[in-house]
């Protein structure tokens, strides 16, 4: 077994775009992107259009996958044009860089903290917090942990939380958050008035599917069975990555939808890695071979949403029914 910080160095070979290949992948997923929103949005019989439209949301979380590994610089850094349209999707997709990198950034440096770990992350209280909250503390955790929050996340993690929320807070930070708004309400008012069932087939249902998976995902990476979390004063970058991450266990074509987001474990080992080299550093790696597993069937579904509280003595995620609030 390697110690971590030689584990982290036998990443080191994997952490190397293959400049071709990202290239590659970037405009094969963008032209079958537009192929799928062009048609859902056509004036085909409804099962075409519905193919169309879960394609659409499918091929819309793989772009993104790989708009977060160029944030990341795992790909195409120092291009202009790659730039250019990074930032228009993440602007599209009501993940503005500026955002973006503030909260995705502080989530891997934090990862796996049980206090701190809350910004870019779903919130996590230890049973203890939960006892001792006051009811509206309670509702609103529960609330951001709901189901009903990820399968809105179009709205509740995208447009509110990623990006109102940070126009709010620091307006002259986050611009781009400005323009993802109301560009949002631009293509709502013009589809809605010249193109209603376009709307409904090639924005609506793709960016709610593209949402749900996304935020789903984030979820699940970090709140399945196995997971370990820990206090500050005994964190480990490896460790975090290790055994607060998650394998999703799934098929060829779900891991290529997602990108590859499903070798977890790896990516917060190393974020360098561009995503279509994650599977060969598994494969590599016999430490890397051994994760906590999450999937997409039902029961795993239903398994990781009834984890909401981290109970320090059991050292694991549990569910409500653990824990009595206090004075209840």
């Amino acid at each position: 077994m390697l110690e971590r910080s030689a584990l982290i160095r036998a990443t080191l070979p994997f952490a190397h775009e293959q400049r071709a290949r990202s290239w590659w992948h970037l405009w094969s997923t963008l032209t079958l992107l537009v192929a799928a929103v062009a048609l859902a949005a056509a004036p085909l019989p409804v099962p075409l259009r519905l193919i169309g439209s879960v394609l659409a949301g499918l091929m819309q979380c793989r772009m993104f996958i790989i708009y977060h590994d160029y944030q990341h610089g795992a790909i195409l850094k120092k291009s202009k044009l790659a730039t250019a349209l990074m930032t228009g999707y993440g602007i599209l997709t009501l993940n503005p860089p500026s955002t973006w990198n503030d909260s995705h950034n502080h989530h891997h440096k934090h990862n796996a903290k049980i206090r701190g770990a809350s910004i870019g992350s779903f919130p996590v209280m230890t049973v203890a917090a939960w006892q001792q909250a006051s009811r509206g503390e309670r509702f609103m955790y529960a609330i951001s942990r709901h189901p009903i929050t990820i399968f809105f996340a179009w709205f509740t993690v995208f447009l509110y939380s990623m990006t109102i929320k940070s126009l709010l807070r620091k307006p002259s930070q986050h611009l781009d958050c400005a323009v993802a708004v109301v560009l949002h309400i631009g293509l709502w008012v013009v589809l809605a008035v010249f193109a209603p069932l376009a709307m409904v087939y090639a924005f609506i249902i793709p960016c709610m599917l593209a949402s749900i998976l996304g935020a789903y995902l984030f979820y699940a990476q970090h709140s399945f069975p196995d997971v370990d979390l820990c206090e500050k004063s005994e964190w480990n970058y490896c460790y975090a990555a290790l055994k607060s991450s998650s394998f999703l266990d799934t098929t060829r074509i779900m891991h290529y939808f997602t990108g590859n987001i499903g070798y977890h474990h790896v990516h917060h080992l190393n974020a360098k890695i561009p995503f279509y080299r994650l599977p060969e550093t598994m494969a590599a790696l016999p430490e890397l071979q051994s994760p906590g597993i999450t999937r997409l069937n039902p029961l795993a579904i239903r398994a990781c949403f009834r984890l909401k509280l981290w109970d320090e003595t059991q050292r694991k995620m549990v569910g409500f029914n653990s824990a009595v609030p206090a004075g209840a």
